[in-house]
């Protein structure tokens, strides 16, 4: 009987959850209308369907129903943000600012933004992950357009400021834009209390299906928004094309679940991660934590493993257990983790990072059997080595 491999990449995709898949059914065949046709009763469902689901991810966030503006991935939610936003408010505000260690998207959105003409400013972070928020506020002026910061980060896991964020950007008159992809598994988030103009979410990485997203704009400020692809006008004029029903019922299923549980889910991931990190001390007592020990995704694990190459290990562990050295979408890049170097890494030990995620569906005894495939893994590539 073969043995299931174990999963602990849950920052790169969870997997779906049976009550999403459940829920998602009955409109891949029964119910199948267009949400946009008006005229029947099929589309009236399904629409009807699609403004239930918006409403369990505003829930999910603290917003109105009205400012969740589904589109394909957080990676979508991202450029429209960052670009649409930007471009409205030039030129009298030419000038972005981004974290040093933003997802890819949104670096590259900021660099198509810099390519147009704008100007880029990056915030460095300490050796924890943490904004500079001394930099941060030496960096606002009254050109800054937008400021893009993540409240966690999906590498190294680490919570940001994002109240004091906020605030320093208010004081500009800067709009504050949030790649909150890794965020509903970590903190609890409300986009009013906090002042947060702008915030994106990915379905896969709260346990729903791939393929779909959603931005948060705040509703005073959408129409100043300038759209990046063009069509029939949906989501408030700001993403135009069909909106897949199944998919939305199955995001909005996915918040509502994770509305419900975030409380005891976190404290669950919590002891998981725990136990795996006293695991690694044990058998590697050199092995680094990457990232706030306290601040931090209480599902995520960084870890150097001194001299041990990061792909390497992970190499060896195939097919038995699932971990990466960083981002999934920069999957296939010969490049060192900009996340880590950021922190201050030399490139050697950047090469030796292994990012862990646990998630919702982890057991212990998975995480025990985890322990002692790292600890065979490591001693047969130092035996190697040596």
């Amino acid at each position: 009987m073969s043995i299931r491999p174990i999963y602990l990449d849950n920052h790169a995709t969870t997997p779906t959850d049976p009550h999403v898949v459940e829920a998602m059914l009955p409109w891949w065949n029964d119910q199948f209308g267009n949400p946009h046709s008006s005229d029947h009763w099929f589309g009236w469902t399904a629409n009807q369907a699609v403004d239930e689901a918006r409403s369990s991810v505003a829930q999910l966030i603290c917003a109105e129903p009205n400012e969740i503006i589904f589109t394909s991935g957080a990676t979508e939610a991202n450029n429209l943000a960052i670009v649409g936003a930007a471009r409205a408010r030039h030129p009298h505000r030419s000038r972005v600012v981004v974290s040093a260690i933003e997802h890819k998207c949104v670096l590259e959105s900021a660099a198509q933004l810099g390519r147009e003409g704008f100007a880029v400013d990056i915030v460095p972070v300490d050796g924890d992950g943490q904004v500079r928020l001394d930099r941060l506020s030496d960096l606002l002026t009254d050109k800054t357009a937008i400021v893009s910061i993540m409240p966690v980060n999906n590498e190294i896991g680490s919570i940001q400021p994002i109240d004091e964020i906020s605030k320093l950007c208010v004081s500009a008159g800067a709009w504050l834009h949030c790649d909150a992809a890794q965020a509903p598994a970590a903190i609890a988030l409300d986009v009013a209390s906090c002042g947060i103009d702008l915030l994106s979410l990915s379905s896969h990485k709260i346990y729903g299906p791939m393929g779909i997203g959603a931005l948060f704009a705040r509703a005073d400020i959408q129409s100043s928004i300038q759209p990046i692809n063009y069509g029939g006008g949906q989501e408030q004029g700001l993403r135009s094309g069909t909106i897949p029903t199944p998919l939305c019922v199955g995001f909005g299923e996915a918040a509502h679940l994770m509305s419900e549980s975030f409380e005891d889910e976190a404290i669950f991931l919590r002891q998981l991660r725990d136990a795996l990190w006293e695991g690694i001390r044990r058998i590697s007592p050199t092995a680094c934590l990457n990232g706030s020990a306290t601040r931090r995704h209480p599902a995520n694990l960084n870890v150097t493993f001194s001299g041990c190459d990061a792909s390497a290990l992970i190499g060896s562990l195939q097919p038995h257990m699932a971990l990466s050295t960083g981002s999934a979408c920069t999957t296939g890049i010969p490049e060192p983790s900009h996340v880590l170097t950021a922190l201050g890494l030399s490139l050697e030990d950047a090469e030796c990072s292994v990012r862990f995620g646990v998630g919702r569906f982890n057991s212990m005894d998975e995480i025990q059997n985890a322990v002692k495939m790292l600890d065979v893994a490591i001693k047969d590539l130092s035996q190697a080595v040596a």
